[in-house]
């Protein structure tokens, strides 16, 4: 699966045709056939983020099915990239509002909890959150990513925060994420 989205010329790709493919990768996961979007390591799928237009990533943030699969795939690996040495004496709660969503409210919902040296995301929103950070799948994608400046995005308002801001600016501080190559 890393070597086809290596080799994968996505420039060349309508925001229809990268969501067609990336649509086409899901199903034969979905049916057994052992190629899975989850089973790309997160190099390679900050690579692909990269290479992706703005264009391509809102065309996933408007699919229903590949944005759930997106996000749910990003707070999976959260864990995973979590720096615990980073993280020190940090108990927070932080709440994800993604606008144009599929919930009540029109947000998809998630919540991530830092304590006790461990990183836990999920849809359960039972805690009472630190910060809320509300934003766009596609900026979302690309921050989580390291393909977006993250200060640049809090300062234009791409990334609304509600409660205390602290959590919210260091909170890509406590991941190891990798950085994107550039070509």
């Amino acid at each position: 699966m890393n070597a086809f989205a290596e080799k994968l010329v996505i420039a060349n790709l309508t925001p229809s045709q990268f969501v067609q493919v990336l649509e086409t990768l899901h199903m034969l996961g979905s049916a057994g056939a052992g190629i899975e979007l989850s089973s790309l390591s997160t190099d390679v799928l900050v690579d692909v983020v990269r290479r992706a237009s703005r264009e391509q990533l809102r065309a996933i943030a408007d699919h229903p099915e590949l944005r759930s699969v997106f996000l749910d795939e990003i707070f999976r690996r959260m864990s995973e990239h979590f720096s615990p040495a980073r993280a020190r004496h940090v108990d927070c709660v932080v709440s994800w509002r993604f606008s144009e969503g599929s919930g009540e409210d029109g947000y998809d919902r998630f919540q991530t909890v830092i304590e006790d040296g461990m990183c836990v995301s999920s849809t359960d929103l039972s805690r009472t959150p630190d910060t809320t950070i509300t934003l766009a799948v596609d900026d979302f994608i690309r921050m989580a990513t390291g393909n977006a400046a993250v200060a640049a995005m809090f300062v234009t308002g791409r990334v609304k925060v509600k409660g205390e801001y602290a959590p919210a600016v260091r909170f890509s501080s406590y991941f190891d994420i990798p950085k994107p190559s550039v070509d």
